[in-house]
């Protein structure tokens, strides 16, 4: 162990790769605009800047820690140092802080309320390049961009898509697609990890939360909402709660105070999905065809398959996501009664995927319109409610079962363990722990393990964020490794880390991949086949589950705007 002073104190650290992660651990805030643990060091905002014992001024970002280091991060000339910047900066951004989307949570605006900033000295300089609203999913604002280049790293190190980079040198800087390319013309899957990444709203996901209110303040039709397995451990942290604890209830409670008519739980069909796509699996297994199945219910892996890997979408199981299935099924139960069929997701992709031509059954589209997390939580608060004290209400009947295998769907090799449920007769506390040991958990990129059922060895593997699935890809490709099944999740961590929650440091990420298993212990069924509803929900069908519940994608590599 090694020791450092800051600002008088002596710390110790450990394999710290830079000075600032030795501070932040130890509780002291050096403010940063360029700076994320999990994409390489940029060194472009300068924001970080310390004082060393000989009055240098260096940037933490990119400096060594050594045992003996003797730092400062607040003096006089840093307060001096960081102000500037911060000036600077707001002399190339647009303000607009009361109606931009980022407002509240912006750290240009943190910074500049931190530093004092009430007026910036020089002449505004943003970019004119125009506001890129093609894509379903992101709304990309250049004259709101720091050249931070987190977005750009993000995309390229982490998800390995590169749809957008830094243009051009010196201050004829700008992050673009390139070639005058909008958002819809490059190979980007809508995931919103950019706009995570971005701290001052120059990448937003898509703001529909207008058109939400208009919906349920829509006297002609009713309001159904379906809320994905993630959700619930997202939400919760903008209010207080930690994300370890399952907010479903006090979600429902607060979507019925804003005037929702009904609202569901999407993981009656995850328990759904699981049905059919461990048949499809296993008739897949005994009728010899090409393996692997890879999974299907990613809209940002499936479009990253048909924009990378076209060759290999046959192997991709038919069936359609749990949220196209619960729209699929929402029509037929209220055939005779005019609604709107809305699905809160953590997802930013999934706006993308309900505009798909695939989800339009019967001449109507299964999904109205999606909304994020992050967008329920700006309609909570505008709403004026309290949601820490509101009380626990359950979901609507009918299509209110569900059990611990659907709630799973929300972190990475989730679907996995509910199909390795089915296939072994998971159903009780002890034989859902022994499979939980056998691989499927955990946070890693890549998980690779083997499942024995009867005479039936399965070979798994599991990716999350789509960097690591085309390094799997890549080797089953090469016939360097063989799988029977694969699960892959676009976002890194799964859908608890999707684009359209709220962003989460690491240990965010931890406590809600907690949380979702603490809700698969509070439920007592742990096997889709414990959930009785889904009889009705066949029942209900008609012998059209095929038809409604599995999707043979096209080419549709360009996806219009809803």
């Amino acid at each position: 162990m090694k020791h450092m002073i800051i600002d008088g104190t002596t710390v110790e650290f450990e394999n710290a790769r830079n000075v600032l992660e030795v501070a932040r651990q130890n509780g002291f805030d050096i403010p940063n605009l360029c700076y994320c643990e999990n994409l390489s060091i940029y060194g472009g905002c300068r924001m970080c800047v310390v004082e060393n014992d000989r009055g240098k001024i260096e940037a933490a970002c990119t400096m060594v820690p050594k045992d003996g280091m003797e730092i400062k991060t607040n003096s006089a000339k840093l307060w001096k140092h960081r102000k500037l910047i911060t000036e600077m900066l707001l002399a190339s951004h647009r303000v607009e802080c009361t109606t931009c989307d980022q407002s509240g949570i912006c750290k240009l605006q943190e910074y500049a309320n931190r530093f004092g900033i009430h007026k910036v000295r020089f002449d505004n300089v943003y970019s004119q390049e125009p506001i890129d609203k093609t894509s379903p999913s992101i709304v990309r604002d250049p004259s709101k961009c720091i050249l931070c280049a987190k977005c750009v790293r993000m995309c390229a190190e982490v998800q390995n898509i590169s749809a957008i980079d830094i243009c051009n040198r010196g201050r004829e800087s700008y992050v673009s697609c390139g070639f005058g390319q909008s958002m819809i013309d490059t190979n980007c899957v809508g995931c919103g990890q950019c706009a995570a990444v971005c701290p001052t709203g120059a990448l937003t996901v898509k703001n529909e939360v207008d058109k939400m209110w208009n919906m349920i303040f829509d006297p002609s039709k009713k309001t159904m909402v379906q809320i994905a397995p993630a959700v619930r451990v997202g939400i919760g942290e903008e209010f207080g709660i930690p994300a370890t604890q399952n907010a479903i209830g006090k979600i429902v409670t607060a979507l019925k105070r804003m005037g929702v008519d009904y609202v569901f739980d999407t993981s009656l069909t995850a328990d759904l999905t699981i049905v059919e796509e461990s048949n499809e699996f296993l008739n897949k297994v005994k009728t010899g065809q090409k393996l692997p199945l890879f999974t299907s219910c990613c809209p940002g892996w499936i479009k990253h398959i048909e924009k990378t890997y076209p060759e290999i979408m046959p192997q991709v199981s038919t069936c359609g996501s749990p949220m196209e299935m619960f729209g699929a099924i929402l029509r037929k139960q209220y055939k005779d009664e005019p609604f709107y069929s809305v699905a809160v997701m953590p997802c930013s992709a999934k706006k993308m995927e309900a505009a798909r031509p695939e989800l339009e059954k019967d001449g109507e589209r299964l999904i109205d319109l999606v909304i994020t997390s992050q967008e329920l939580i700006r309609m909570i608060k505008s709403a004026g409610l309290d949601f820490a004290s509101l009380p626990d209400t359950e979901p609507d009947q009918p299509l209110d079962m569900y059990t611990g295998g659907g709630v799973i769907f929300a972190v990475t090799g989730g679907v996995t363990e509910a199909v390795i449920r089915r296939v072994l007769g998971t159903t009780t506390d002890e034989e859902v722990a022994t499979v939980a040991e056998c691989g499927v958990r955990g946070l890693d990129g890549i998980k690779a393990f083997e499942v024995t059922a009867g005479d039936l060895t399965i070979r798994i593997a599991v990716a999350n964020g789509l960097g690591n699935a085309d390094k799997l890809v890549a080797k089953i490709r090469n016939k360097e490794e063989q799988f029977d099944f694969v699960e892959v999740m676009a976002c890194p961590n799964g859908c608890i880390g999707g684009g359209g929650q709220p962003p989460a440091a690491n240990a965010r990420k931890v406590e809600r991949f907690s949380g979702i298993f603490n809700a698969d212990d509070e439920n007592a069924l742990k096997n889709c086949d414990q959930n009785t509803e889904l009889k009705y929900v066949y029942d209900l069908l008609d012998g059209r589950e095929h038809e409604l519940l599995h999707i043979h994608y096209a080419d549709h590599a360009r996806t219009p705007e809803p």
